[in-house]
């Protein structure tokens, strides 16, 4: 279980891994952490949100360490524990952040050493803007935090990787498969992303910040993207997200018949549909 003595590491000291490292020194935890960019440790160590910090993979912070939350790459994470995975501890509890969950457990958990388990989970959070300079636990506030085990996942594990959750902030906790995970971040994650990159690129008057009203800022805040990252997500979860996508173009191809026929109850319909749906969202926000 998670508690005042466990020894947390933090792999990859970005915005999540940053935004990770100050909640949980903050709420008393000893957090380590190793990142390639020795500025970003430099900044972490003046900042005081980490104890100690390597730009390598430190056998003493690794070997100590009860937990580790990696925040890489899908690609990273993967390569980052075929190479180093023997500096672990025994009985080390791992988990990560990353947007997708199929492709990655089951090549974690297949390729893992039996005397460590890995708890995958997702915080649905993030800034438009990267690096530790930028992080901030705030982002955890209101925010979901799904915990994703799988048959091989002991219930001390999943009950620690909740507490996790709760202990950085985040609004609810809930469980999903890997399967249910991708899939319907496929709908409420990865599409949005996509719908935001298509509408940025499908005009190309280049005074439309002159124009535009809060109502277009605010379906696009995401079109800043990491192209390197969110490229990656896409292709981990291609099946899940074409499904999406397919789901929506039949929905948007539904709007404009109502439009192009002129079928404004049907059309009427519809929106109304949409308010009654997004007030939920409003109801649950914290």
């Amino acid at each position: 279980m998670l508690d005042r003595n466990t020894d947390i590491l933090i792999v990859g000291l970005g915005l999540m891994g940053g935004s990770y490292a100050r909640a949980l020194t903050a709420a008393g935890y000893c957090v380590d952490a190793i990142d390639r960019d020795p500025e970003a440790i430099r900044y972490a160590l003046a900042e005081g949100i980490i104890r100690a910090g390597a730009t390598d993979a430190d056998p003493a912070l690794i070997g100590r360490a009860d937990l580790v939350v990696f925040a890489l790459y899908p690609h990273v994470f993967l390569s980052w524990l075929e190479a180093h995975q023997g500096l672990l501890k025994p009985g080390a509890l791992l988990t990560d952040v990353t947007g997708v969950k199929g492709a990655v457990v089951k090549a974690v958990q297949a390729g893992l050493r039996s005397d460590v388990e890995f708890i995958a989970a997702h915080p649905m959070a993030g800034r438009e803007v990267s690096g530790v300079q930028n992080s901030t636990p705030d982002i955890f506030r209101g925010a979901n935090y799904i915990v994703v085990p799988t048959e091989k996942n002991t219930q001390s594990a999943i009950e620690t990787c909740r507490t996790l959750g709760e202990v950085l902030g985040f609004a609810r906790v809930s469980e999903l498969t890997p399967e249910e995970h991708d899939e319907i971040i496929g709908f409420v994650s990865q599409l949005t992303h996509c719908i935001a990159v298509a509408l940025m690129t499908c005009n190309d008057d280049q005074h439309l910040e002159e124009y535009t009203g809060d109502s277009f800022r605010d379906l696009t805040r995401i079109a800043r993207i990491n192209d390197e990252m969110w490229s990656e997500l896409f292709l981990l979860n291609r099946d899940a997200l074409l499904s999406q996508m397919d789901a929506f173009e039949a929905q948007l191809g539904r709007l404009r018949e109502t439009i192009a026929s002129g079928k404004r109850d049907e059309m009427r319909a519809m929106m109304r549909r949409s308010a009654e749906r997004r007030a939920k969202f409003d109801k649950i926000t914290k």
